[in-house]
């Protein structure tokens, strides 16, 4: 419990009325008698605004800087958030963090289970951490923390905030080029994890880290899972001699696990208990998560970028029967993203049977193109047969048209969510 009564690591006037909360949002929407409301700058209004409705809501205390009834009244809002996160992550016993242009999400699934971790959920802001940090601190479990970043000097922040024992770097590719400039300037940034601590890195990612331990397959890797077999059923292979099966996994997932038992092995973790729960993992919708059926729909429709949609396609070449690929547009790829999607869409023609594209780069993305999603999903659901494989995937900001787009950024998970309605 959060106790506003107890010892706090900072300066505050705690009301009289305020009470223990089981967790803290930044989001008046999830304020609940059990959920405390911490009132934080946005880019647009204060979460000021939102006080009196968290407090209608039943939040057992508010963090603001407004004197107001059950207030845990402080100057700064978001600094006493993030005093309070580091001091109750100090008690965490083991804190992981994980960036990476692919497969954080993944990697921090895996990770978790093979720890029997807590681990953040599926947002991954400063605000969301530090909530994350201050529930689960003195929980006595390890930490998973997912640490994406699309700015210079992000990672050193967010360093700052989890303080991690172990850094991990999934995989450095063209990602958020607008902002860190080239992939040098995201392996430097996305490095900054791995600075003054324990860290592991991907194969992918390897080159530029030459100095740091790696996980995954092939010759020379320091924590190597072997005799990977990837098909349309799952991935298995052995990590130290003891057999892993994943259930409709591609490769993307197996990485996920080596690196998940190297860092139960390091953490003093059974290995075969370890192991059980990776083979239960599910990731979040739009990661990678495959559908079977009459026909089989994967589902990777959460974000894209060059290297995310070569895996995807490369996993995708693995079922057998007619593979179909939906592709959309890829964002933040700065001056070259004509060029990226070219090279995605020729590597989309080599792995899959029929190509669709949709969007600004339709016609690089896929043989048949479309400028919008309905007319993409009209050709669609018209040539979808049993036994295809349509693998779906894009960055979020994929839209049913312009203006449908500038009001709620619809994406390519409306696809998936057809095809698996058409299909019963």
């Amino acid at each position: 419990m959060l106790d506003p009564h107890g010892p706090l690591p900072f300066a505050a006037t705690v009301h009289p009325a305020a009470r223990p909360a089981t967790r803290l949002t930044w989001d008046s929407r999830e304020a609940s008698p059990e959920v405390a409301f911490v009132a934080l700058p946005g880019e647009t209004m204060h979460g000021n605004r939102f006080v009196e409705a968290a407090l209608a809501a039943g939040a057992p205390f508010v963090l603001t800087d407004l004197d107001v009834e059950r207030a845990v009244r402080v100057p700064d809002a978001r600094e006493a958030l993030f005093t309070w996160a580091r001091s109750e992550r100090a008690h965490s016993p083991l804190v992981v963090g994980i960036t990476g242009s692919v497969g954080k999400t993944t990697a921090k699934s895996y990770a978790a289970a093979a720890l029997d971790a807590a681990y953040m959920p599926v947002y991954n802001t400063m605000p969301a951490i530090a909530c994350f940090l201050v529930e689960h601190g003195r929980g006595g479990r390890p930490l998973v923390v997912e640490m994406g970043i699309d700015r210079v000097g992000e990672m050193a922040e967010l360093v700052d905030l989890v303080r991690p024992d172990v850094g991990v770097v999934t995989s450095i590719g063209a990602a958020h080029l607008e902002q860190l400039g080239s992939l040098e300037g995201v392996a430097r940034e996305k490095g900054v994890i791995l600075q003054g601590r324990r860290g592991l890195v991907g194969t992918q990612a390897a080159p530029w880290f030459p100095r740091t331990p790696t996980y995954g397959f092939g010759e020379g890797v320091t924590h190597a899972g072997e005799g990977l077999d990837v098909t349309s059923r799952g991935a298995s292979f052995t990590f130290r001699g003891l057999p892993v099966t994943l259930p409709l996994a591609s490769r993307v997932q197996a990485e996920a696990a080596v690196l998940g038992l190297a860092l139960a092995a390091e953490a003093g973790v059974g290995l075969e208990e370890a192991a059980a729960r990776l083979a239960g993992v599910q990731v979040p919708g739009g990661r990678y998560r495959v559908h079977p059926g009459r026909y089989t729909v994967i589902d990777d429709a959460y974000n894209a970028s060059p290297l995310a949609v070569t895996a995807a396609l490369d996993a995708l070449a693995a079922f057998p029967g007619r593979r179909i690929s939906v592709l959309g547009r890829m964002l933040e790829l700065g001056e070259t993203e004509r060029e990226l999607h070219a090279e995605v869409g020729a590597h989309a023609r080599r792995r899959a049977d029929l190509t669709y594209g949709v969007g600004a780069f339709a016609h690089e993305l896929g043989d048949r193109a479309h400028p919008t999603v309905p007319e993409l999903l009209a050709d669609l659901l018209m040539e979808v047969k049993d036994g295809d494989v349509i693998l779906v995937k894009a960055s979020r900001g994929i839209s049913w048209t312009p203006e449908k787009r500038a009001q709620e950024g619809v994406g390519l998970d409306v696809v998936v969510g057809a095809l698996l309605e058409a299909r019963g």
